[in-house]
């Protein structure tokens, strides 16, 4: 919980009630201002740049002093940070009572749907996942950030908010230009790999002599089911240890649903060419023309079922089953995630840079003794329909989000909130907390180039040119809380063998396609709103250029791969 203040303690810090008479409230709040820059460090401004940068705020805060405000997030490191510090320090320094609740990510989801649906003011703002842009686009509830911070909002939208230099911007914007969210954190899904075990002598001349290949990061699936097999079956165990070469998670729960909507069918090579998402046909399989989805089901036209979404799915249940420990089709996404960290597992294609934080931590299995990691993260490795231009992984961006239900002047104090957590003053800190970057200047500040060695090649993939190709669900999706909630169920089949690969995704785009024919009907969404295509045969669809893609021969392509240290120089 937060530590709170009354309005007056806030004002006056630790001065007596007589220097009260004496201070002006502004006066008292640089002070506070003062007292706050020593944990606002490093930062990409000087002291006295952090320090206008506050006094801007101590000045817009004005006409809301005394107010208490609600903002929620999910539990994650950085917004425990938020929550637990900073929120303590905006209140300090502005006179605005800030209430920042931490709940899982659904929850988060939930609150802001009934909010949705009632127009009851649950939360003066979010920090919702920016999967959710094609869905505030259609619906309309949220106000459009590009015309509040020109309009209604202008007086409280700070002059050094730097909107070019967030690395996510592109994922909070519509097709109609705007920008709906404003990026509070963010991390890829990436390739991990044990360092130490890859670039073992006699762990690469037994590779090399079974496989006739340089043991490395694995370019393509080939390589990683390759590595995968070899792990598990010819290495065996190390230090006397049972090793595997995957890990994963199967267990029917809704976060089996994530495991798939952040982009494994895109990673596979499912959708089109394009960047942030494919066009016309994104990572769910779901084509659009113009703004419009038309179809998820091959016979629409779109990909959810087509052939290199069967062997994405097909892939994640044999790779599960053969290479994985026995006890991973069982967890979900929370009890899966810290098992890297206990020392027995060889690569992971699906790892978010979330755990970084988790996984340096000194004393680990995965730690060396002078603090730098055993592991390495890399580009994930591409699946056999991939083509150049495709993204290439997922990457999540929490961003604030104001509805059009807040009243305006709690909206104006909670995006006051949104851009101090935000703001040059304490991004490069809260960054080096949480390991979810959202400025450009941050990752390219001395202070993570210092670091670097320590966090197993997230900041070089986050100055490299490679990060462009990992995005966020975008805005073919027309309502992703309700188009998301069918993917686990579906594939649920799949891992637990009710259904083939085939069978389950058949059923899952039959569903989306059911769920956007009753939003066309509804016609609440505008004119982006789902108008589905007529069905036609598989083979006019396949006969089409891009996506869906026809069946591969082949499906398991020559294996590459690439040292990891040459890698990085080719970033560099």
């Amino acid at each position: 919980m937060l530590h709170k203040k009354t309005a007056l303690s806030v004002m006056v810090g630790a001065a007596s009630p007589l220097l009260l008479l004496a201070t002006s409230p502004l006066l008292a709040d640089t002070e506070a201002a003062q007292r706050w820059l020593d944990e606002f460090q490093p930062s990409t401004l000087s002291r006295d740049q952090q320090m206008s940068e506050m006094q801007w705020f101590i000045e817009a805060a004005q006409p809301y002093r005394g107010m208490e405000i609600k903002v929620v997030s999910e539990t994650l490191t950085t917004h425990e940070y938020e929550a637990q510090t900073l929120a303590r320090a905006f209140t300090e320094i502005t006179g605005i009572e800030v209430t920042h609740d931490l709940i899982g990510e659904g929850d988060v989801v939930e609150k802001l749907q009934t909010q949705m649906q009632s127009g009851e003011n649950i939360y003066d703002a979010y920090v919702n996942d920016s999967d959710l842009i094609g869905t505030h686009f259609r619906y309309q509830q949220v106000r459009n950030l590009t015309d509040w911070m020109a309009g209604e909002g202008a007086s409280v939208t700070s002059p050094t908010l730097d909107l070019e230099d967030f690395i996510g911007l592109s994922f909070t914007t519509a097709p109609d230009g705007k920008v709906y969210q404003l990026p509070d954190q963010q991390f890829a899904n990436l390739y991990w790999f044990r360092y130490d075990w890859f670039t073992d002598p006699e762990i690469k001349a037994q590779f090399q002599a079974k496989y006739g290949y340089e043991l490395g990061v694995p370019v393509n699936w080939s390589a990683y089911e390759d590595i995968a097999e070899f792990f598990t079956n010819d290495i065996g165990t190390i230090d006397g240890r049972r090793v595997y070469g995957h890990m994963d998670y199967g267990k029917k729960d809704p976060s089996l649903g994530w495991r798939f909507t952040d982009a494994w069918l895109s990673m596979a090579g499912a959708g089109d060419v394009g960047i942030p998402n494919g066009l016309p046909v994104d990572e769910w399989g779901i084509r659009v023309d113009g703004c419009r989805p038309v179809g998820s089901s091959v016979e629409r036209g779109g990909a959810t079922d087509g052939p290199a979404a069967v062997y994405s799915v097909t892939k994640y249940v044999d790779w599960l089953q053969k290479y994985a420990p026995p006890e991973a089709a069982g967890m979900v996404f929370s009890e899966a995630g810290p098992v890297p960290a206990q020392g027995n597992i060889a690569q992971q294609i699906f790892w978010y840079t979330t755990f970084t934080a988790d996984m340096v931590r000194p004393g680990l299995p995965v730690m060396n003794e002078d603090g730098t990691p055993k592991w390495r993260m890399a580009p994930s490795p591409r699946g056999a329909y991939w083509e150049e231009g495709q993204k290439l992984g997922y990457q999540d961006a929490g961003a604030w989000t104001l509805m059009k239900s807040t009243p305006a002047d709690r909206a104006s104090a909670a995006w006051l909130y949104a851009q101090f957590v935000t703001s040059k003053t304490v991004s490069l800190k809260k960054s080096h907390v949480g390991l979810t970057v959202i400025r450009d200047s941050d990752i390219r500040h001395e202070s993570f180039t210092e670091r670097a060695d320590e966090l197993g090649g997230l900041v070089e993939f986050y100055r490299s040119p490679a990060r462009l190709q990992w995005t966020p669900t975008g805005t073919n999706v027309a309502d992703y809380p309700r188009l998301a909630q069918l993917w686990w169920q579906n594939i649920g089949d799949a891992a637990s063998g009710a259904k083939t690969p085939q069978e389950a995704l058949t059923s899952l785009a039959a569903d989306q396609d059911r769920l956007m024919q009753r939003l066309e009907r509804a016609n609440v969404l505008g004119e982006c709103g789902p108008q589905l295509n007529e069905p036609q045969s598989r083979e006019y669809w396949f006969a089409q250029p891009g996506a869906p893609k026809p069946p591969l021969d082949n499906e398991k392509p020559q294996p590459m791969t690439i040292d990891y240290d040459e890698l990085v120089k080719s970033w560099q």
